[in-house]
């Protein structure tokens, strides 16, 4: 109970100390525990792969919810909406997530790079300090690989989720085969935007791998 208790009470400390933006102290409570940056690094991007994932396939789902709509009507038609209602929340919150994730990915990364760079600096082997330096470039380029596609799938989510809500808003203002008719003719441009989305996100989580591969 003890060793829980600690465990509950450093978690909230951790938390604590990120939102006042101690990363300093955050850092180094972090390494007595054996984690340097780049182990927090993997982890992060190992937990922003994980939000894509949940988001890819959430993204499926509103986009099947879309489709049943069609040809229903009546109390079927309101109880298709509230669950396409549902799904559609819950892609804007992962996708919240996903932005978060991010954040915290582009910020270790800077600090870890900066305190790299500076390290190496503080080589004096002539021979380490350019293996090390080699290495600080390759994994900057495989960052940049990266963040690349991580940002793209991300900004992408913000015209799909916007083409969605009014979708959304739309059906619930008009409960009736008429809005569905209306809706149909949008159809089309929903399912190539949530494809094209989901194929960034796929994209980025395959990166993700390749990067966590690779990463020593």
């Amino acid at each position: 109970m003890r060793t829980y208790l600690r465990c509950a009470l450093f978690t909230a400390l951790l938390i604590s100390l990120i939102f006042c933006g101690c990363q300093t102290t955050y850092y180094a409570m972090w390494e007595k525990l054996g984690k340097e940056k780049r182990h927090l690094l993997k982890d992060e991007v190992a937990d922003a792969q994980s939000e894509q994932k949940k988001a890819s396939e959430e993204f499926k789902d509103v986009l099947t919810r879309v489709k049943e709509i069609y040809g229903l009507e009546g109390g079927d038609l309101e109880k298709i909406y509230g669950k396409l209602r549902d799904d559609y929340e819950s892609c804007e919150e992962r996708a919240d997530d996903v932005r978060e994730r991010i954040d915290s990915v582009e910020e270790i990364a800077e600090d870890l790079f900066k305190e790299w760079e500076k390290e190496i600096n503080e080589i004096g082997n002539q021979k380490f300090k350019l293996k090390s330096r080699e290495s600080l470039r390759d994994t900057k380029v495989r960052y940049a690989r990266l963040h690349n596609v991580m940002i793209k799938a991300s900004e992408k989510m913000d015209p799909v989720l916007k083409n969605l809500k009014d979708y959304v808003l739309y059906l619930k203002h008009n409960l009736n085969a008429r809005a569905v008719g209306a809706l149909k003719q949008e159809m089309g441009n929903i399912e190539i935007a949530v494809e094209s989305l989901i194929r960034d996100i796929n994209e980025s989580v395959r990166e993700a791998e390749e990067f966590l591969k690779n990463f020593e």
